[in-house]
């Protein structure tokens, strides 16, 4: 958490004043019961008005003073917090940027998410409440006893006496609750993290009817949560009445010893009156600061919690010394992969094992295999989402830890499964492929994806608006546009991770016959489940448990390979497997 508080250095002066400014409305509060003391026993006592309405002259005077010191400590507080959450969530979402898909799939999406919302908030309101009462309440609980020893000795023993009562209470019902607090902490995270799972897979649990299961799983983290926050409650619940107990048995003390002192001409009436009131002010004071004590643990476990996220190293790293094809002979070969292997962070089995092929410039490569087969994992590694744990893996000659990630990226670009379109136009989204295309080239690229006809039918064409996800557009038109997104770049690798997968079959083969037409000495390569979308590739390469069992075009792997024959017989007709029948279909 202390590593945190760097992000509070450009308000040194904000974290200065604030709890200057609360000091000083804290001194005003401490005059009150005084002249609340001299009202009763001059102006009262004396029936003289006109020191009745000078005293209540002050007490407004130093309430609008109170008060304004309050407002402008209240300012300088807030600006600081927010000022510190918001560099603080700046620089953990660019970190987040930096994490790879392993340390990503190891965190998980909903502790990030919880992460950079309600643990960055804990924090931003634990940095507010210590600028404004980690000093006040301190201040009032020791000024009120000095005050309350000078209006007399003995009637403040009474003070003594309470104060070390109250903090054993306060402090007693705080370190119990603190540690439950992590613990609601850590169920909030799972009921987040269940809440998310099923509003993002809301479609599959209809599917196979599993909204009573969910709905029980969800009950039941419901249910702990809401125990823990219950036992937290009753906890903190014993204070109040305690604490008054307390109090209220200390003002009992005050008042009787104060009557004998005023019996006997040592205190006055409105004396007994500003140490009542000194009592009160103590009460009060040392509730709050149990709850400022109580938020501060929690926005410190949080800070912990989001610190933990900063430590960790982002498990792709970059070559010091990066090398660069650029200036040399192109490599007739683009992709390379030499005995390559792939374990996933804590699986105890490779997920690909002794990966061997190459690809020419400009050839178009099919990936084909059954679910599980480790398709999505081989095209994975060509633009380091994943590291390979085995092996040797060139790109254009040149090993890929050897590129810097962002010139590696630069030469591919990926259509991933989930076809992903975000809030804005259809031009901004094109444009996240290049920045600075010209209309022609985002044209040209819906074109070769086959959403030209798509946008034109649109009224606004380009400016269309896309809501969150693409949610106002077909499975279809967001595979398209998620692709024309892709070429806009160019780029000299082109990857379709099952990206037209909601195409028709005519829609696909036009899509592929662009594609090799328009855009020759780009490298593609199509995973699929399909087998019609791979068989006119110049090579495919079949998968199965994570092992190549064949690599070669479609009618020598008809013969060859018995995956191939099995997955072609269910997804083709007789005539469509035939031997030579390049059908683009």
């Amino acid at each position: 958490m202390k590593k945190l508080l760097c992000f509070l250095k450009d308000y040194r002066k904000e974290s200065i004043l604030a709890p200057l400014f609360k000091l000083l409305e804290a001194s005003f509060e401490l005059f009150v019961p005084l002249v609340m003391a001299a009202v009763i026993d001059t102006g009262i006592a004396d029936k003289d008005y006109g020191y009745i309405g000078k005293m209540g002259a002050i007490l407004v005077l130093l309430a609008v003073v109170g008060l304004t010191a309050a407002l402008t400590a209240q300012y300088f507080a807030a600006k600081a917090a927010v000022g510190f959450s918001t560099k603080l969530k700046h620089a953990l979402f660019e970190h987040i940027q930096k994490l790879s898909f392993s340390d990503m799939d190891r965190v998980g999406t909903a502790t990030m998410i919880t992460r950079m919302t309600s643990d960055v908030n804990q924090v931003q309101s634990g940095v507010n409440l210590v600028l404004r009462l980690f000093m006040r309440s301190p201040f009032i609980v020791f000024g009120a006893m000095v005050m309350a020893f000078t209006l007399d000795v003995r009637a403040a023993l009474v003070f003594v006496v309470a104060i070390p009562l109250l903090s054993v209470v306060v402090f007693g019902v705080m370190l119990a609750s603190i540690p439950l607090y992590k613990k609601v902490q850590a169920a909030l995270d799972s009921i987040l993290g269940r809440t998310r799972e099923n509003l993002t897979g809301a479609r599959v649990l209809r599917a196979f009817n599993k909204q009573e299961e969910e709905r029980e799983n969800f009950e039941r983290e419901n249910k702990e949560l809401n125990r823990l926050q219950m036992v937290v409650g009753r906890i903190a619940a014993v204070m109040n009445p305690v604490t008054y107990i307390i109090i209220n048995g200390a003002i009992i003390a005050l008042i009787w010893i104060g009557a004998i002192h005023v019996n006997a001409g040592t205190l006055t009436q409105g004396e007994v009156v500003a140490l009542v009131n000194y009592m009160s002010q103590i009460l009060v004071e040392l509730v709050k600061l149990a709850n400022l004590i109580v938020n501060v643990n929690k926005a410190v476990a949080c800070g912990n919690r989001i610190q933990e996220i900063f430590e960790m190293e982002p498990g792709l790293t970059e070559s010091e010394s990066p090398e660069s094809p650029d200036g040399k002979e192109k490599e007739e070969t683009m992709v390379a992969f030499e005995h390559v292997g792939l374990t996933y962070p804590g699986a105890s089995e490779e997920s690909l094992t002794d990966i061997n092929f190459s690809v020419k410039r400009g050839e178009t490569v099919g990936i084909i295999g059954g679910t599980g087969s480790g398709k999505t994992s081989l095209v994975h590694l060509i633009p380091r989402f994943y590291d390979i744990t085995s092996g040797s893996l060139k790109i254009d000659g040149v090993e890929a830890d050897r590129y810097s990630l962002e010139e590696l990226r630069e030469k591919v670009g990926i259509v991933l499964q989930k076809s992903v379109l975000f809030q804005g136009t259809i031009r901004s989204n094109l444009l996240w492929g290049k920045r600075d295309a010209t209309e022609d080239e985002l044209w040209q690229a819906l074109k070769i994806a086959q959403a030209e006809e798509i946008v034109k039918k649109k009224k606004d064409a380009l400016e269309e608006r896309v809501e969150q996800e693409g949610r106002n557009f077909s499975g279809g038109q967001k595979q398209r546009l998620a692709i024309a997104r892709a070429l806009v770049r160019k780029p000299e690798i082109l990857i379709l991770d099952d990206s037209a997968s909601a195409l028709d079959y005519a829609t696909d083969a036009a899509l592929r016959k662009a594609i090799r037409e328009q855009l020759t000495g780009m490298t593609l390569f199509i995973v699929s489940q399909r087998a019609a979308s791979v068989r006119n590739a110049d090579k495919i390469v079949v998968l199965e448990d994570g092992n190549v069992v064949g690599i070669g075009k479609h009618e020598d792997l008809l013969d060859n390979c018995g995956v191939y024959r099995e997955i072609c017989e269910s997804s083709l007709s007789g005539a469509e497997r035939g031997k030579g029948g390049r059908n683009e279909g």
